[in-house]
């Protein structure tokens, strides 16, 4: 059990309720051993890439996430946006500082590194419940980033309200039922509204499926979720046997990258969208609209 935020393992924490994390991409990128999906998807540098959650809590209990579930930061009040857009660089600073003696890194990718250009808010927890999402998004857009920004889609009126360069509306479910049981709560209407406030932003949009086997791998089942977001692109990603999801699931749930490509060609087949790239070592596959 998590019982205080000094027990996030790699994490640099930020004022009272945020963190920052280099990825394993990142480090890959470092040492020019390859990069990110997200780069190969959509251009971005995965050197330059700030990985930050804004909001240390989640209102779900998803039994596919491999982030501890039962993390409370006891805080008071909120941080300011510009507070956390300026110590979310700083704490990335002290992360790569541990690289300068690093065998193997190739040194003008760290002095860039340094000067990040790309923020994913999608870390740990849910970055909607931070009150003041959308500023914070307006702070980093304003200061040069790119920014993917992923939600879980429960809490509507902050998606209203936020323009990211890119927004994700991340499920497994495809209806109320399944919602409860995979990601343990009734609040689909919410997840319903979410998607209605989708189809009218102006920035580009995603839906994630997370496909885990043995419990969501038929096609037909979001049809009519592509049909409602009209999504720009759609990512189909396979559960990957990691961290706290141990705990709920078998190793046998987490799909071949083969299961993964057979899905994303049965959903293009009903909704149109077609194949536009994938990786395999992530196990996902890019769809377009």
């Amino acid at each position: 059990m998590v019982k205080s935020l000094s027990d996030l393992k790699g994490y640099q924490i930020v004022g009272k309720h945020s963190a920052v994390k280099t990825c394993l991409w990142l480090k890959k990128s470092l040492k020019d051993e390859g990069y990110c999906y997200k780069q190969k998807f959509y251009g971005i540098a995965s050197h330059r890439c700030l990985q930050m959650s804004p909001a240390l809590i989640c209102n779900l209990s998803c039994i596919h996430c491999w982030r501890p579930l039962d993390l409370m930061p006891p805080f008071m009040e909120w941080d300011e946006p510009e507070f956390i857009f300026e110590q979310s660089i700083r704490a990335q600073h002290r992360l790569l500082s541990g690289f300068h003696g690093t065998e193997g890194v190739n040194r003008r990718k760290l002095e860039e590194a340094y000067s990040p250009n790309q923020v994913a808010i999608s870390l740990i927890g849910e970055p909607t419940l931070y009150p003041r999402i959308d500023e914070l998004v307006d702070v980093y857009s304003r200061n040069g980033f790119t920014t993917f920004l992923v939600t879980n889609g429960t809490n509507p009126d902050a998606v209203e309200k936020v323009e990211p360069y890119q927004l994700y509306l991340s499920i497994t479910a495809w209806n109320a039922d399944s919602h409860r049981k995979l990601q343990g709560r009734s609040q689909w209407d919410r997840v319903e509204r979410t998607m209605r406030i989708m189809t009218e932003k102006d920035g580009r949009t995603v839906i994630r499926l997370t496909l885990i086997k043995g419990i969501n791998m038929e096609a037909e089942k979001f049809v009519k979720i592509v049909e409602k977001v009209q999504p720009d692109f759609i990512e189909v990603k396979a559960y990957m046997h990691l961290g706290h999801s141990r705990l709920r699931l078998d190793r046998n749930a987490m799909p071949s990258h083969d299961e993964v490509n057979g899905f994303s060609e049965k959903l293009s087949k009903l909704t149109g969208y077609s194949i536009r790239d994938g990786s395999e070592i992530s196990r996902v596959v890019l769809l377009e609209r």
